[in-house]
């Protein structure tokens, strides 16, 4: 026992200093080090493969209990009018969000030179060759076993949530035994979605060593020339934040009547608070209290806006459209095809439902996503290099990311409060 506080006291200047910190400080050792001893530093490799490993390895357990959780939470039968909806204004904000940051990606063209990485020449080949009613036919999955296996995204998904959905239903049913089963169910996958956050939690303390190793190599094979690249993705992922508020939140107060300026006045609370936490749950205390200022029916926003932490992830789906765009560019050399960007709207809408809204999550949802077009992160490819470069400023993305998507659940739940006749107007004055 003596030996163990002793370990613990000797790591805890690393465990205490903040993630966020700690993450860039391994982007900017790991930059150092591999333009200073170039190919001497090859050897550190093996500590970025080990953290790719074990993001991939959390992935499929993640999407399957928090969508199965996630869905079982929002079924119409039990929250009627309201959950329908708030989950509909929140996936058609979240498609908008896609749009918004592929068409940010297309504009800005953020790509790096990784010409000492294979090309992955025939990544998304398949996807891109497929017939629209293809996609969608393989949405629906023949042997849901056999898609966890072959991590086939869009099909565990829809199963995911139809499953979800079912669970629901055995909660509410006018049968004990059946709504027994119903609970047992939704216990088990819940503590399955919390075990699998503590691993992310735990994971995340790996990642300053996993980065720093990636960028190492990163810069080691390349040099300097990347730094001009991961600014433009900053400048594009931010770009397509401030779209998605200026034209769809503040576009949707506006139409249902309601002032920007006053939602501002209390929405920037949570916005900032956002920005410092970068966890939707963590800033979710800040949200509920700029909702009462705005006149929201308690029961309106004790529902809406711990949904809207699970399930709107506005500023996620924005940062996907452009990381995809930029690591396809990257790894490829060649832009998205339209298959390939409907996959991605398709894909990262859905999946915005199972992104956990804490730090660094996004990232692993990326995985899915650059898995669902064909480009697989596999160790040494190009494909593995763009990502480590979006690992080594994710922290960046994260603080904007995280602020709308509070800002989105907060403008969401603001007008559905008004659709329902739950909002004090005399408070927007």
């Amino acid at each position: 026992m003596e030996s163990e506080k002793k370990g613990k006291k000797l790591l805890s200047w690393y465990f205490d200093f903040n993630l966020l910190y700690r993450i860039l400080i391994g982007m900017f050792l790991g930059a150092i080090l591999g333009l200073v001893f170039r190919e001497k530093i090859y050897w550190i490799a093996p500590f970025g493969d080990l953290f790719i490993r074990l993001l991939k390895m959390i992935v499929m357990p993640i999407i399957i209990s928090t969508l199965i959780c996630g869905a079982a939470s929002i079924s119409p039968a039990t929250v009627g009018k309201i959950g329908t909806r708030i989950v509909i204004i929140y996936l058609i904000t979240s498609a908008f969000a896609v749009c918004i940051g592929l068409l940010s990606g297309l504009v800005f063209h953020p790509v790096a030179d990784l010409s000492n990485y294979p090309l992955a020449a025939v990544a998304g080949k398949d996807v891109a060759s497929m017939s629209v009613i293809d996609t969608f036919l393989n949405i629906v999955p023949t042997n849901v076993f056999k898609s966890v296996n072959d991590a086939q995204v869009l099909p565990v998904i829809l199963f995911s949530i139809l499953f979800g959905l079912g669970v629901s239903y055995l909660i509410v049913s006018d049968d004990e035994k059946l709504q027994k089963s119903g609970n047992t169910i939704l216990s088990f996958f819940t503590g399955i979605s919390e075990v699998m956050t503590k691993m992310v939690t735990g994971i995340m303390q790996y990642a300053p060593i996993g980065v720093l190793s990636l960028i190492a190599v990163v810069f080691a094979k390349q040099g300097p020339k990347v730094v001009g690249a991961l600014g433009m993705v900053v400048v594009a992922a931010f770009s397509g934040y401030l779209v998605q508020i200026l034209l769809v939140y503040v576009g949707m107060i506006s139409l249902f009547g309601l002032k920007p300026r006053r939602f501002w006045h209390e929405a920037r609370n949570p916005f900032v608070t956002g920005l410092g936490t970068r966890s939707s749950y963590g800033t979710l205390p800040v949200t509920m209290t700029a909702a009462e200022n705005l006149g929201v029916s308690k029961e309106i926003y004790s529902f809406s806006l711990p949904l809207g932490a699970t399930i709107n992830m506005d500023g996620t789906a924005i940062y996907q459209g452009v990381c995809a765009t930029f690591i396809a560019l990257t790894a490829t050399g060649m832009a998205l095809t339209p298959a390939q960007m409907g996959t991605i709207v398709i894909t990262a809408t859905l999946i915005s439902i199972g992104t956990a809204g804490i730090p660094g999550a996004g990232a692993i949802m990326l995985l899915l996503v650059l898995d669902s077009i064909g480009l697989k992160v596999e160790a040494g490819t190009a494909v593995a290099g763009a990502y480590a470069m979006i690992l080594g400023i994710d922290a960046i993305l994260d603080m904007g990311r995280t602020a709308l998507n509070v800002t989105g659940d907060l403008a969401s739940t603001s007008c559905v409060a008004k659709s329902l006749h739950q909002l004090d107007e005399s408070k927007w004055k």
